[in-house]
């Protein structure tokens, strides 16, 4: 490894070379230019690419540098309260987390009123009065509050910036400079258990940066009883991360080809990467496949309604706080500023944690707001990070570089 990459600040360094880091893209970092195929597969890629759908050309060598320590820690069990490394749902999301999610909240007094988006937030003495809402038949209405919490995509939240808002809070508008790509999901229902290994695989490689889970090997009860009619008897759940570089079978990207095209091209891939003898995978199992239904294909070409937060070099001073200069509105989503540093439901909890917690203490409620966390650190490192933050200071290169 290039000697400048063996250790990466926090994010909240003060003065230190994560600064430096932060306008670094990770392929910068890693010196990738002329290296050999495997190490710009395996250290640029893998841990970009792969797991979330970043381009080691384009995103932060801070982001990618935190979380990849964090990931080691975990691999090491540095960190017991990290957990399992590769955790897992027992069961469908919906099944597992949502619905008893959403439960729990109506049962403590929460209203969801489903199929309306938000169009326009009204603005007047500085504060939110209401937001105009419209369901998928054109009704409209107008919903009033005393605090106002924008749980949104970052793509969708910049859409409801008027210039009313912006004039109330001028940074939510470099909001508009974040950068999104696809991570989409395909599912193929098996005739026979395939558990290909008991966790993630990442296809190193893979045109299109593929990662799959064999869920039935996790999931409780038995998946034939439990699901569909009895004929699937496991769920391979596949990532696509890259849409846009040609493929193997058809010589197109994700975005030019059709779904059915793309069911193909996706197991002509994962087969390419295990094709070891064992059979692993077999064409002849697939009892039917899954596209995520958020791609769509129109006359102005393939949309994607959830594309996925990408932490571009420099784009951290384009991400807001919890709490917005308007007293009585609040931003919950993984594009918001907090230690989990990375497009992840982590990411987007300890936000919308963060945008509680600052509701809270504005409202002068009593309650206690809720816990925030901070990604492990080593003390012993601590003399280093000091060393290197005076360096940084003083116009001098890394002590390793």
């Amino acid at each position: 490894l290039p000697p400048a990459v063996c250790w990466i600040p926090r994010v909240q360094d003060q003065g230190s070379s994560s600064d430096q880091w932060e306008h670094q893209t990770w392929a910068q970092t890693l010196e990738a230019d002329g290296k050999s195929k495997g190490y710009r597969e395996i250290l640029v890629s893998a841990l970009t690419r792969q797991l979330v759908a970043a381009r080691p050309q384009t995103v932060s060598t801070r982001t990618i540098g935190i979380m990849g320590q964090a990931f080691v820690w975990n691999a090491m069990g540095t960190v017991p309260q990290y957990g399992h490394l590769d955790r897992l749902l027992s069961a469908p999301t919906n099944e597992a987390w949502i619905d008893p999610w959403a439960q729990l909240l109506r049962d403590l007094g929460v209203k969801f009123e489903m199929g309306w988006a938000a169009e326009a937030l009204e603005i007047s003495g500085g504060r939110i009065t209401g937001a105009r809402v419209v369901d998928g038949s054109g009704n409209r209405a107008r919903a009033e509050a005393d605090w106002f919490v924008a749980a949104m995509p970052a793509e969708r939240a910049v859409s409801l910036w008027s210039p009313e808002i912006l004039a109330a809070d001028p940074g939510l508008e470099r909001m508009n400079a974040l950068v999104t790509d696809w991570m989409v999901g395909i599912q193929y229902f098996l005739r026979r258990p395939t558990p290909i290994t008991p966790g993630h695989v990442a296809y190193l490689g893979s045109p299109w940066a593929l990662t799959s889970i064999s869920q039935a090997q996790f999931w409780r009860g038995d998946f034939a009883q439990r699901y569909g009619d009895g004929s699937a008897h496991d769920c391979l759940s596949v990532d696509i991360s890259d849409w846009d570089t040609p493929g193997i079978l058809y010589g197109r990207t994700a975005k030019q080809c059709t779904p059915e095209e793309i069911a193909r091209e996706v197991w002509a891939q994962m087969s390419a990467c295990l094709e070891d003898g064992t059979g692993a995978i077999d064409e002849n199992d697939i009892v039917s496949w899954f596209l995520d239904p958020g791609v769509k294909w129109g006359a102005g070409g393939v949309t994607n309604d959830t594309p996925l937060l990408i932490n571009t070099a420099g784009s951290l001073a384009n991400r807001p706080e919890a709490h917005t200069a308007i007293p009585n509105l609040f931003l919950a989503g993984d594009y918001v500023r907090n230690d989990i540093d990375l497009a992840t439901m982590e990411g987007a909890n300890e936000s919308a944690r963060a945008a509680v917690g600052a509701l809270l203490q504005t409202a002068g409620s009593p309650a206690a707001p809720p816990a925030l966390y901070k990604l492990h650190e080593p003390p012993e490192l601590e003399p280093l990070r000091r060393i290197d933050a005076d360096r940084y200071r003083a116009g001098q290169p890394h002590m390793l570089a």
